[in-house]
């Protein structure tokens, strides 16, 4: 392309921008206001999302222990699609937010687009893929034959909706990362509330079971990609979302994997901590596989809204970096501290408290019950020290750093917990199970505090060098 077409394209690029910035001024000197306008609605957003979790765990629990013990098998899976789309999403999120801050919104518009084109073909990849297995994924993970009927029922409705399910996942982080978290908010309420109407019509009065589940799932997925279609064809947001902003340059693609294929590893860290989780569970019986699930699906509900503070505050902290505004990202990151170790901290407290009423909730059955009152007891003895873990990775992937994330995010689901969960309930039983949990919490916290007061010394040492 001669200089001359070059200018033409830039030219067009520009014209075809949003005229008018209908998204949070992620400038805003008022941090606590901005971080609360970005924050809530992502905490919002994402307790839906846990939420709409709970309810599709009590109308199965209410089909019997077998069949919320098939949904817990089928988890892992959805966790591994989740783990492509986050870590596609988090390097897309991570560039938008540092070039916006840059002031360079056609690099921002340019990695949206290209996220979303790559999203599409891995989904259906990686749709093939799992039906082809299916099977023997549910034989690896220990599923017994009362069980994997039930799990292959609800796996081969819901798989299909792989595409779907990573396109939303990239276009929520997407419209977070330009400060348009209150659109993501809105959409995964009208997901929920489709699929909290859909559950019970498909489950029992149209008696598909969890079959009903999966379709009522799929179905509110489908709802959301509608609207972010909405959003990026009405260009709602900052960045141009269009076919011609695709850019296949191995320099774009490898800017994006820096940040996403540790994310990825992460989530699929965590996909195998929950084979590993539910194969060790299985050795002692469906009612502990059914207990082992109640009590990961708690941990999963206060999880959700910490790290809903965390990704509304990644536009700040990221958009802060790319001014080179030191003090300003400290500033973001001692309040986000407070704030998430305050959060974990309250959640682990009230669930200790109301163990039992909490866990009735899933299960009716007097021994599942008592085996998930232990379990989430221990899951939860350290979660007050997630908060800190959950905002240090969110920290670090929105400065860029690749591999100081992957030192605190591989920790708690992965270099501590695998080993442990592999070993010890060989030596102790399921006694060594839950120690491996509550081990594994405690050192991420541990590693994640040190690494934080690093990048902190750091930040301030930068902030003095650019002071005049």
């Amino acid at each position: 392309m001669d200089e001359r077409n070059a200018e033409i394209v830039v030219e067009s690029d520009r014209d075809a921008m949003p005229k008018k910035n209908r998204n949070i001024d992620l400038s805003d000197q008022n941090l606590l206001s901005l971080l609360l306008r970005l924050a809530i609605p992502s905490v919002f957003g994402l307790s839906i999302g846990a939420l709409q979790q709970l309810l599709n765990a009590i109308f199965v629990g209410s089909l019997g222990a077998q069949a919320i013990a098939a949904v817990s098998m089928t988890m892992p899976l959805i966790v591994l699609l989740a783990a492509v789309g986050e870590g596609i999403g988090v390097g897309t999120a991570s560039f938008i937010s540092r070039h916006l801050g840059a002031g360079n919104e056609l690099e921002a518009g340019r990695a949206a687009s290209t996220a979303l084109a790559l999203a599409a073909p891995i989904g259906v990849a990686m749709t093939i893929i799992l039906l082809i297995s299916l099977r023997g994924i549910f034989d690896t993970f220990g599923a017994t034959p009362t069980i994997l009927p039930m799990a292959l029922d609800y796996a081969t409705i819901l798989l299909p909706g792989a595409v779907i399910i990573l396109l939303n996942i990239v276009s929520g982080f997407i419209a977070r990362a330009e400060g348009n978290t209150r659109y993501s908010m809105w959409t995964m309420l009208s997901a929920f509330i489709l699929n909290a109407v859909l559950d019970p019509v498909f489950i029992f009065l149209l008696g598909l079971g969890l079959r009903g589940a999966a379709l009522a799932t799929l179905l509110s997925e489908i709802v959301a990609i509608s609207l972010y279609i909405v959003y990026f064809s009405k260009r709602l947001g900052n960045v141009l979302v269009r076919i011609s902003q695709v850019s296949l340059r191995v320099d774009s693609i490898r800017q994006l994997a820096v940040i996403g294929v540790p994310a990825t590893m992460t989530s699929i860290l965590a996909a195998l901590a929950s084979m590993f989780l539910y194969g060790a569970a299985a050795r002692f019986g469906d009612e502990f596989i059914a207990a082992v699930g109640i009590a990961a699906r708690i941990v999963t509900i206060g999880a959700l809204p910490i790290t809903g503070f965390c990704i509304g505050s990644q536009a700040v902290l990221g958009f802060g970096w790319g001014t080179r505004d030191f003090a300003r990202v400290l500033r973001v990151a001692k309040f986000m501290l407070s704030i998430t170790v305050t959060l974990s901290v309250l959640y682990s407290a009230a669930v200790m408290v109301f163990v039992r009423p909490l866990v009735r909730l899933f299960s009716d059955t007097d021994e599942v019950t008592d085996i998930a009152v232990s379990t989430c007891i221990v899951f939860h003895l350290f979660f007050g020290l997630y908060g800190i873990q959950s905002f240090g990775t969110t920290m670090l992937r929105s400065m860029g750093k690749a591999r100081l994330s992957a030192v605190v995010s591989f920790a708690r689901q992965g270099y501590l917990f695998i080993p442990a969960v592999l070993l010890f309930p060989i030596v102790s039983g399921f006694s060594g199970l839950l120690a491996s949990q509550a081990m594994a919490e405690l050192g991420a916290g541990m590693i994640a505090l040190f690494v934080l007061f690093r990048q902190f010394a750091e930040l301030r040492r930068g902030d003095r060098n650019i002071q005049p």
